[in-house]
């Protein structure tokens, strides 16, 4: 199942997004916003996250982080500052 939800406490937005997948390892978790990082290379570049990180936190001006245990899913909480809004 995923889930999203967006929140404007005080003078930011805040985007959850979870899921009850596969979850990420231990191991693997603090690299997943790193360029060309991928556990599954004939599936894909490994640019996804870094690109979504560098949108977030150069263009919006946000923070992204990322919680995970293996097979619990994950959650990812994007919080921006209000003015990106308008």
């Amino acid at each position: 199942m995923i889930n999203v939800s967006v929140e404007s406490p005080g003078k930011e937005l805040v985007l959850v997004y979870s899921d009850d997948g596969r979850g990420i390892t231990p191991d693997v978790l603090p690299r997943i916003f790193d360029p060309f990082f991928t556990t599954d290379h004939a599936a894909g570049t490994g640019l996804g996250l870094h690109i979504v990180y560098n949108l977030v936190t150069q263009k919006l001006g946000g923070t992204i982080t990322c919680e995970s245990a293996e097979g619990e899913g994950v959650c990812f909480t994007i919080t921006v500052p209000g003015q990106c809004l308008n």
